[in-house]
């Protein structure tokens, strides 16, 4: 079965133009819809914005650019993972995954500020 990819574009060469802080920022809201699809018990979003979440990490972690950041992409990956695999939710994993979220919002507010100042 061939592997479905959500982000075309993105996968066409457009996600390298993107700075890391862009590109975690864009995993990040992948990351909130599949804890808000868990939340609500949906699984079928669940399911999509799981995978389109992995997708994204793919790219970046494929992008040569951040070899150095390796070990990062790939320990945020697997704990997205652990977080919504094979688990019930808990007010101590609903604090896990707020706790996440603030993790990925420095990136995109970070991107945005850096976008602002470019415009000025």
């Amino acid at each position: 079965m061939e592997k479905k990819i959500y982000h075309k574009e993105l996968a066409a060469g457009r996600w390298k133009e993107l700075s890391f802080e862009d590109q975690m920022g864009n995993i990040g809201s992948e990351v909130g819809r599949t804890f808000r699809y868990f939340k609500q018990n949906d699984k079928k979003r669940f399911s999509i914005a799981f995978e389109m979440a992995l997708e994204l990490y793919d790219l970046t972690f494929d992008d040569e650019r951040w070899q150095d950041r390796r070990k990062e992409i790939a320990r945020t990956c697997k704990l997205f993972c652990l977080l919504v695999v094979d688990t019930t939710l808990t007010d101590e994993l609903e604090k896990e995954m707020n706790s996440f979220d603030e993790y990925f919002l420095w990136f995109g507010a970070l991107a945005n500020e850096r976008r602002h100042k470019s415009k000025n």
